[in-house]
């Protein structure tokens, strides 16, 4: 493929179709799943349990090629808690699974970091762990794991938007964990990651570091900025009639549509960090491939009334970006995702 040339999610090694293809026929043999849903809801009487797992994906190999892995834990942990909080339930343990080539103590001490920042953010315990050492089926290491939480009844949402329901966006921290083959094919073209990135850059909106001086980040220091974890929302989601939420993870601005067959107006996102930009740039990436495959700016999406939305945004770094009205695909930026 030439420079030029319009690169897609599919081009870079990643068919979303066939992706979903293949889990609709793991979900068909294991049985009656909703897909719809963010976690897997356990009755246990008065409380449900909920159940999500998730991996750090290829953002581990920019991670391998600059030699630091200190921030994956943190990717591990926020993709995970992140989905609980989707579905209005409270992420109160983890457990982590590598899987390793070769065993390391230098990357596994970076792994545990990430790991323990990660769980302090999100108010998570780690209750344990496996390391898998499988030369013949691992090449470097992959990073998974799975988070348990609990939630009276009535606090999981219900998980359908309404018409007329207001959404309140909140902002992401970058790229996050999902998209990464695409991301990476892109900034490769012409560039390597230890190259500095070319774009002016804002701070992260939970970013409390600075860098030290003007140095410039790396494109791939740049595409390894953590997920953002969303369990401080919660505060502020109990005793208010929500009705769902998306984490927008993989499928970008489509996940929106696992909120109900509706139409979602999002007229007003956050703007997207310089990172997406640069891939777009690099990649010659469309529009509407951009949106199917990333967050392009805003991590986490809440449907429920105008009144209790004003409310939520005034007391978040969320803002109301559209609304849901009759149809059946999401509408943003001039583009028609169904």
């Amino acid at each position: 493929m030439t420079d030029d040339e319009e690169l897609t999610y599919a081009d870079a090694g990643v068919d979303i179709e066939a992706s979903e293809a293949a889990t609709a026929a793991l979900v068909g043999a294991v049985g009656d799943i909703d897909e719809s849903e963010y976690a897997g809801l356990l009755d246990i009487g008065d409380r449900y349990l909920a159940l999500a797992t998730d991996g750090v994906g290829t953002k581990l190999l920019v991670a391998e090629a600059l030699g630091d892995y200190s921030t994956v834990g943190v990717d591990c942990i926020a993709m995970n808690a992140n989905d609980l909080v989707a579905s209005g339930v409270e992420p109160v343990a983890f457990v982590d699974y590598l899987a390793v080539d070769e065993p390391s103590e230098a990357f596994s001490e970076q792994v545990g970091e990430g790991l323990a920042a990660g769980a302090e953010e999100a108010g998570v315990a780690l209750v344990g762990g496996e390391t898998a050492v499988m030369p013949e089926v691992i090449k470097g290491l992959d990073l998974a794991g799975a988070c348990v939480g609990l939630a009276p009844k009535d606090a999981v949402f219900p998980g359908e938007a309404e018409v007329g329901d207001a959404l309140v966006g909140f902002p992401s921290s970058g790229i996050h964990s999902n998209g990464l083959t695409l991301a990476r094919e892109a900034a490769t073209r012409n560039h390597d990651y230890d190259d500095p990135f070319p774009l002016p850059l804002e701070q992260a909106p939970d970013d409390e570091a600075e860098r030290d001086g003007d140095e410039t980040p790396t494109i791939g220091e740049v595409l390894l900025e953590p997920t953002r974890i969303y369990t401080y929302l919660l505060d502020h989601l109990r005793g208010r009639e929500v009705h769902a939420a998306a984490h927008v993870t993989g499928g970008g601005w489509t996940n929106l549509s696992r909120m109900g067959a509706l139409r979602y107006e999002v007229t007003d996102p956050f703007d997207a960090q310089p990172v997406f930009e640069f891939v777009q740039s690099e990649g010659n990436v469309g529009d509407e491939e951009m949106h199917r495959t990333f967050n392009m700016g805003t991590g986490f999406v809440v449907a429920l009334s105008e009144d209790e939305a004003e409310s939520l945004a005034g007391e978040t770094d969320g803002r109301i970006i559209g609304e849901v009205a009759e149809g059946d695909a999401v509408a943003i930026r001039g583009l028609e995702l169904d």
